[in-house]
């Protein structure tokens, strides 16, 4: 995927949380602007154990296996990262 992509997601405004889907079926969702960092190669997500709770990790995904962007609807839940 172009970071540009993943850009407009993360500067949409109003900011609309989103899953971001990985090659190796991998996603991780993305509920604040803040959590992630896209630069040209790469996006470096904050990814929380309990999203009730600040970032306890750290991924870096390439974006060459960002494989996807999903909008979140409302009642979607989750605890930031699926596997």
């Amino acid at each position: 995927m172009h970071p540009d992509e993943l850009l407009r997601m993360v500067r949409r405004q109003p900011f609309v949380p989103f899953r971001l889907h990985v090659s190796d079926g991998s996603s991780y969702e993305v509920r604040h602007p803040e959590m992630v960092l896209v630069t040209r190669r790469a996006a470096v997500l904050a990814v929380p154990d309990n999203p009730t709770q600040p970032a306890e990790r750290v991924v870096i995904v390439a974006m060459v296996h960002v494989s996807r962007l999903e909008e979140l609807t409302s009642a979607a839940g989750g605890d930031g990262a699926a596997s």
